[in-house]
């Protein structure tokens, strides 16, 4: 063979790998999960912000109704007003973050960790919070009737002003929560809950279902506060006042 020849063909085989490299190269960035694309994509609804990284965001007002955001970290992010409609934020990440006055109907979020966060004003109707790690989350008057709240950690939640008709609190840690001015229309369900230094004062009791005497006896009440039917008021009532709540 010629060196001109030889030459010929050595540059025919470096443009073939060339574009092999090319060829490769594209099929690799074309096989990359959709997930990717997605946590650079706006807020939409029906989104796949699933494992995506929101953190530190300023998103209020976002239409996330059907998203998929699983696993997502929203830590200190703020969500105020959005709506998350059948959303599932299942082990999403809310620390510190605000859902204030959000529409979380129907929503998943199963096992989010949501420690201080702002969810006062929401409609969380017929939502799961089942075993959420939501210690002195914000609930003031949100809207939870049939909200689930099952084996959630609450201690010093608040719940002032809610509205809580037929929601869940079965084998919950309410301990210190507090539930001044919340509006029962209807049962609620106590059963195995943890009660220690809850405030229950002048709350009308009377349909709520679950509670036992134990329970009534390790809670805050007073005077004006109704209880089932067989449950009778301790003598330690009204509790000691706790610096913390001050």
């Amino acid at each position: 063979m010629t060196k001109s020849a030889t030459l010929v063909f050595a540059l025919r085989r470096n443009i073939i790998s060339v574009a092999a490299a090319f060829v490769a190269c594209a099929a690799s960035l074309g096989s990359q999960p959709a997930m990717a694309a997605s946590c650079r994509a706006d807020a939409a609804a029906s989104i796949d912000w699933s494992e995506c990284n929101k953190r530190l965001l300023m998103l209020g007002g976002s239409i996330l109704d059907g998203a998929d955001l699983h696993g997502t970290d929203f830590t200190y992010t703020d969500l105020r007003g959005s709506s998350f409609k059948k959303a599932n934020l299942e082990k999403a990440k809310l620390i510190r973050s605000s859902l204030a006055s959000s529409e979380l109907e129907g929503a998943n979020l199963v096992k989010v960790e949501a420690y201080r966060s702002d969810f006062s004003d929401v409609n969380a109707t017929n939502a799961k919070f089942n075993s959420a790690e939501m210690q002195r989350a914000d609930f003031e008057n949100a809207k939870l009737d049939n909200a689930d709240f099952s084996k959630a950690e609450l201690g010093r939640a608040d719940f002032n002003g809610a509205v809580l008709t037929g929601t869940k609190f079965t084998k919950a840690n309410l301990s210190r929560a507090s539930f001044e001015g919340a509006k029962f229309t209807g049962s609620i369900d106590f059963s195995d809950s943890f009660l220690l230094l809850a405030h229950i004062e002048g709350l009308d009791l009377s349909a709520a279902t679950g509670l036992e005497q134990k329970q009534i006896d390790i809670a805050c009440g007073d005077d004006k506060t109704k209880l089932p039917q067989g449950l009778t008021k301790p003598a330690t009532w009204p509790c000691p006042s706790d610096p913390e709540d001050d």
